[in-house]
C-alpha cells in the first residue's frame, strides 16, 4: 500500500478484512466545528473516529503534545487498529490533520501500513461516493507501540541546532504569521519565527481540490522557499499539526530525514528566553 492512496483505490479495497478506515479530522477552535459530531453525521463507510483532541499528553501545558506510547497503543486497540492492519486515514479539516495522524502512527509509534486518502472526505463526497452516519465499533486488536524519539525534537534540541545548524527548520504557518505581521491568536505568544527558518505554508502543498500536488510541483514549492532537500529537516508550525503536512509531503518526495518539533511556536513563542526573528526568511 502506498503512503498516499486515491479515492478510487479505497473504493476498490473496501471490505478487505485487514483494512481499517479512520476519520482523523480535527479543527482549530476558530473553525467552530465539532469533529466527532461531523463524523457521526456522515463518514466513509466503516470508518472509526480517531479523536486527535484526546491523543495528547494531558500533563503538558503545551497544545497538542504527543501522548505516551502506552496511551496511544491503548487508543488504537480500542479502535480496532492492530499490528497487521492496513490503516487509511482521511480528514475533512482545513489544516489537513490526517497528516498529523500519519506522523503519529507511522513515524513515531511504529505502525507499518499507514496511508493518507488523497483529497480526504471532500473528494470522496464530490465524487458521489457512499456516506454513512452513526458510529462504528470494531473488535479490539493488539497494537504494539514504540516511540521513535529520533523523529521528534524538543526546544533544547532546536536551541542546540541554532548553534550547529545541522538541520534546516521549515515552518508550515502562513506567511503573515511567519513574518510577524499577523499577531498570534494564543495569549502570551510572541510573533515571528525561529531564526534561520524557511517558510513553506502548508496550503502551498495542495491543489485546489485538496489533493497533494505532484512530485514536481512539491519539489518546486520547497526549492522556491530555499529548502535544500538533501539536508535533514525539522518541521515546525503553530502547535505541531500542519508541520506534519510538510513532513508527509517530504515523505512523498522520498525525503525521510525529517523530524517534528512537537512544541512548535506554541512553546517557542511563549518562552521569553528563546530567540525570535521577524520578516522574510
Amino acid at each position: 500500500m502506498d503512503s498516499l492512496v486515491s479515492t478510487e483505490w479505497l473504493a476498490h479495497e473496501m471490505g478487505a478484512s485487514d483494512l481499517r478506515i479512520v476519520d482523523a479530522s480535527y479543527h482549530l477552535p476558530d473553525a467552530a466545528r465539532d469533529a466527532r459530531a461531523d463524523y457521526e453525521a456522515g463518514h466513509i463507510p466503516g470508518a472509526v473516529f480517531l479523536n486527535l483532541a484526546e491523543l495528547v499528553d494531558p500533563a503538558s501545558p503545551i497544545d497538542n503534545t504527543l501522548p505516551s506510547a502506552e496511551k496511544f497503543a491503548s487508543r488504537m486497540q480500542e479502535l480496532g487498529l492492530g499490528d497487521g492492519s492496513r490503516i487509511v486515514l482521511y480528514d475533512d479539516s482545513a489544516i489537513r490533520t490526517s497528516a498529523r495522524a500519519w506522523y503519529m502512527l507511522r513515524q513515531v509509534f511504529g505502525a507499518h501500513h499507514v496511508a493518507v486518502l488523497d483529497g480526504g472526505l471532500a473528494k470522496w463526497k464530490a465524487e458521489g461516493r457512499t456516506i454513512e452516519s452513526g458510529r462504528n465499533a470494531l473488535r479490539a486488536r493488539h497494537f504494539t507501540a514504540w516511540s521513535d524519539a529520533k523523529r521528534l525534537r524538543t526546544k533544547d534540541d532546536v536551541l542546540a541546532n541554532l548553534r550547529h545548524g545541522e538541520e534546516q527548520l521549515v515552518d508550515a504557518r502562513g506567511a503573515p504569521r511567519f513574518t510577524g505581521e499577523e499577531q498570534e491568536s494564543r495569549p502570551g505568544l510572541a510573533s515571528g519565527h525561529i531564526p534561520g527558518s524557511r517558510n513553506v505554508p502548508y496550503k502551498a502543498l495542495f491543489n485546489a481540490d485538496g489533493t497533494y500536488k505532484d512530485k514536481t510541483a512539491l519539489t518546486a514549492v520547497f526549492e522556491e522557499a530555499g529548502v535544500d532537500l538533501d539536508r535533514p529537516i525539522i518541521a515546525t508550525c503553530g502547535s505541531g499539526m500542519t508541520a506534519c503536512a510538510v513532513a508527509f509531503a517530504l515523505h512523498l518526495l522520498g525525503r525521510d530525514k525529517v523530524s517534528l518539533y512537537d512544541g512548535s511556536w506554541s512553546e517557542w513563542g511563549a518562552d521569553p528566553a528563546t530567540p525570535k526573528a521577524t520578516g522574510q526568511a
